[in-house]
């Protein structure tokens, strides 16, 4: 072997890797958008994001729609569906299971699951877990569990008694869920956290404080310790991704009205949804360009 190549070889073992911006992804919500899909697939393209998550649509003529959008667009999807808690725990398993296939069916990018609820028990949830395991296994799409109120996943503790029994299922953190939960910004469960955090292959870039799941603006100035938090969590996530060579998608997930706070009686938005998703993106490639990440 030559000297050249014996180098060549020792550079690319003791080099981290170098990634690029698109291995990074970006997706926006049309969570609370009131217009057309042909009006939200151009504004969120046009705005730089790589894909779009929104729920998998229902109606067959909607998502010839949705379809078309994307590929117009050249937008990727991620599909969100959720586990019926209105229903007996047979009958969501099985319409859990019915919602997944049909969006698996359309090859998205991932899957965003509203997994279980804080009302069924932990052998109930644990089956919608292994049911979406087989089915992204079956079908090579990653179905992620979400970090949310509500559902299995409520609290870091309920989550981690989770964790522990099951290797094999992947999250969505949103950690704003978990803020508000928990009244902290979690400065002393990193052990806690960082279990979550390994876990982790997509991301909801919301930034809620000890109070709400959503601070009423985010580059307000009485919000910079919550978004700092927020900031370092997301950080330290695409940080993880980026040395053990795997991508990371992250959507900007601010919502409408009520999730953002209004004037009382005129129900006016104090602020711009829309803006602080892409506020939320931009702060993101900056601080990792910035970090040199």
């Amino acid at each position: 072997m030559g000297a050249y190549l014996k180098i060549l070889i020792l550079l690319l073992i003791l080099t981290e890797p170098v990634w690029s911006q698109n291995e990074l992804l970006f997706f926006q919500t049309n969570w609370g958008f009131s217009g057309s899909w042909e009006a939200f697939f151009t504004k969120a393209k046009a705005s730089g994001y790589d894909g779009v998550e929104i729920w998998f649509p229902k109606e067959k003529e909607q998502l010839q729609e949705v379809v078309q959008g994307l590929k117009k667009h050249e937008l990727k999807v991620i599909y969100l569906c959720g586990t019926k808690r209105d229903l007996p725990f047979e009958e969501s398993l099985s319409a859990y299971q019915n919602d997944l296939i049909r969006a698996i069916d359309q090859k998205p990018y991932a899957i965003n699951s509203h997994t279980g609820s804080d009302f069924f028990s932990f052998e109930q949830n644990k089956k919608f877990i292994l049911l979406a395991n087989e089915l992204s296994k079956k079908y090579k799409i990653p179905i992620y569990h979400e970090t949310h109120r509500g559902r299995f996943s409520y609290s870091l503790p309920e989550t981690k008694r989770f964790l522990d029994t099951d290797s094999n299922f992947r999250l969505t953190l949103d950690i704003s869920h978990w803020m508000v939960v928990h009244e902290s910004l979690l400065y002393k469960q990193a052990k806690l956290l960082d279990k979550a955090i390994q876990r982790t292959d997509h991301i909801h870039a919301r930034v809620g404080f000890e109070e709400g799941p959503q601070v009423n603006h985010p580059q307000a100035p009485e919000w910079i310790k919550a978004l700092e938090r927020h900031l370092a969590i997301w950080e330290s996530i695409i940080s993880s991704h980026w040395k053990a060579g795997r991508p990371l998608s992250i959507t900007t997930e601010f919502g409408p009205p009520h999730y953002l706070p209004t004037l009382p009686f005129t129900q006016m938005p104090v602020s711009d949804q829309w803006e602080s998703n892409y506020f939320i993106m931009e702060t993101i490639k900056k601080r990792i360009k910035n970090k040199n990440l």
